[in-house]
């Protein structure tokens, strides 16, 4: 492991996706509102963080590699505040677009004695424009010498478009893996990828078959292995660990590494960048999942 590991470093892989700005308002509750029966925060503090593809992003260089980002932001405060992020994190910016049609995403979550109270979002989801796709697509080619590994981070925010998914597995050239964590109502975009990794929720909606035990698991999987043409799947099950389907026919089913599963949030762009990186940097896939299934235990 610690000399794939090192290998990270000269492994590049491009993220395109949907880029938010994750924000927490923290505080606590004293009192119900007098104005309607609602708790009254009192704010103590605010912190902003990379949310969505950026934090598939900022998986792979907390990891060591090599990340290029391909996404969309508006001309707002909050764009910025994505931008000079970015830039501290010295992930360039040359593939963001800039789009004054559109608000920066924001998820806001209001947290008060470790609970979340509420969260509301910014966002506009419909599909980015033709002028906006045609700049991705130029940066995506200008990237691939550059790299191993290709991630499409779906949020259903309006950038993962079925035209944008097709021509990117078509520029993908032999050797260039591309990886995609789904969502919900998008998996006709996905044929012809090399790996997905949905959760038990969008496994469930994706095959049409409610996963409730581990019969309606392995039918689910298998519907979707056919579906998308796939190299490999991996179903992810929160405490239950995940769920490898291979070509070959071989599931492999793999335990969780947490030692108490209380908050999944993050996980998924924690499990398609690890296991991303460590299969184009050489590992064998199964291996490849096993490192992110840690990695995923830890978030």
């Amino acid at each position: 492991m610690k000399d794939l590991f090192k290998k990270f470093k000269d492994t590049g892989i491009l993220v395109i996706g949907d880029l938010m700005v994750d924000q927490y308002i923290w505080g606590k509750v004293k009192r119900i509102s007098p104005e309607a029966p609602v708790p009254v925060v009192e704010v103590t503090r605010e912190n902003l963080l990379l949310g969505g593809a950026s934090n598939v992003a900022h998986n792979i260089l907390s990891l060591g590699g090599k990340v290029f980002l391909a996404g969309v932001v508006g001309s707002d405060e909050s764009g910025k505040v994505l931008i000079n992020k970015f830039r501290e994190s010295s992930i360039e910016t040359d593939g963001i677009v800039i789009d004054k049609d559109r608000p920066t995403t924001v998820k806001t979550r209001v947290i008060a004695h470790n609970q979340q109270v509420v969260r509301f979002d910014r966002e506009v989801k419909s599909d980015i424009s033709n002028a906006t796709l045609s700049l991705l697509l130029q940066y995506v080619r200008a990237c691939l010498p550059k790299i191993k590994g290709i991630i499409i981070s779906d949020y259903c925010k309006g950038l993962i478009t079925k035209t944008l998914v097709r021509k990117v597995v078509d520029l993908a050239v032999p050797g260039k893996f591309v990886a995609v964590d789904p969502k919900i109502g998008h998996f006709d975009y996905y044929g012809g990828v090399s790996f997905i990794t949905p959760n038990i929720n969008e496994a469930s909606f994706g095959s049409g078959i409610e996963i409730t035990d581990e019969n309606t698991l392995i039918k689910a999987g298998e519907i979707l292995f056919k579906k998308i043409r796939c190299k490999a799947l991996v179903i992810t099950r929160g405490d239950e660990g995940m769920t490898l389907f291979e070509r070959n026919g071989k599931i492999t089913h793999i335990p969780t590494c947490a030692q108490e599963v209380y908050d999944v949030s993050g996980a998924g762009d924690t499990v398609i960048a690890t296991l991303t990186l460590s299969h184009s940097a050489g590992a064998p896939l199964k291996e490849a999942v096993v490192i992110a299934n840690y990695a995923a235990g830890i978030v």
